[in-house]
């Protein structure tokens, strides 16, 4: 829901419309650091069919596909521990990681796919207006089948770097990652922008001073509540009207 100072921007010829809570100049952007689950993929599937093998392999009930997928956003550790219930025993706990992220590497594929509208927006962004933007990835997914999944579906050529949540000592929403992307690419952090679906995402670029979009077709956007972002876009096709556009268009 829109505060009382939010306010739209239309475009009557796509019959779509940007949401903003806090106005800021998306031409002025040099760079976009997006989340990847639930924000360019469609992950759901292949995570809580991974999260209930494991769960099937240690003898325990398997969860509701809904419930699995509100428990992602925080890294493979979380997940797990979330579902099986916050265990106490530490070794059990690892044994159980281990086998969730072994069946995931394999199995990372089987349905994952990029939402319809981001493959179009990541090239309209891409080589919009000469303005040189550049483009990265920070998850809290492990890096190596972050990486491998940019890659398998075609998105790798976007991107100037793909980071997962151990890519970094700390995992968003912490800025590290965030900081160390403004710091590589040398860019101001009001010249920046994190998009994701959740809180997690939002929280992350305040605490590094970045501007923030949040999208709600992903997978946690009952949280973007709790930590409003700077614009809210419903479709993955806005990232273009928003970010793609000329200033006099």
């Amino acid at each position: 829901m829109l505060s009382a100072e939010s306010f739209l921007i239309i475009y009557p010829e796509k019959q779509r419309m940007i949401k903003f809570n806090r106005q800021f100049d998306p031409h002025s952007i040099k760079l976009l650091v997006f989340d990847l689950d639930g924000t360019l993929i469609d992950s759901r599937l292949d995570l809580v069919h991974s999260v209930n093998a494991m769960l099937r392999h240690f003898g325990r009930p398997e969860l509701p596909d809904e419930l699995v997928a509100s428990y992602v956003g925080d890294g493979a550790p979380v997940l797990v521990r979330r579902a099986l219930g916050d265990p106490k025993d530490e070794k059990f706990l690892k044994a159980a990681l281990d086998y969730f992220l072994r069946y995931y590497r394999v199995h990372k594929l089987d349905h994952t796919h990029v939402y319809e509208g981001v493959r179009e927006s990541l090239a309209a962004i891409h080589s919009s207006n000469g303005l040189g933007r550049k483009m990265a990835v920070l998850s809290n997914k492990p890096v190596h089948p972050s990486r491998a999944i940019v890659e398998a579906l075609g998105l790798s050529q976007f991107f100037l770097h793909v980071y997962g949540g151990n890519s970094f000592p700390t995992k968003k929403p912490d800025p590290e990652g965030a900081r160390s992307l403004l710091n590589e690419t040398k860019t101001r952090p009001q010249d920046a922008v994190i998009i994701g679906d959740s809180s997690v995402d939002i929280l992350t670029g305040r605490h590094a001073g970045m501007w923030t979009c949040g999208v709600t077709y992903g997978f946690a956007p009952h949280t973007l509540c709790e930590a409003p972002p700077d614009a809210v876009l419903d479709k993955p096709q806005e990232l273009a009207d928003l970010f793609a556009l000329l200033p006099d268009s």
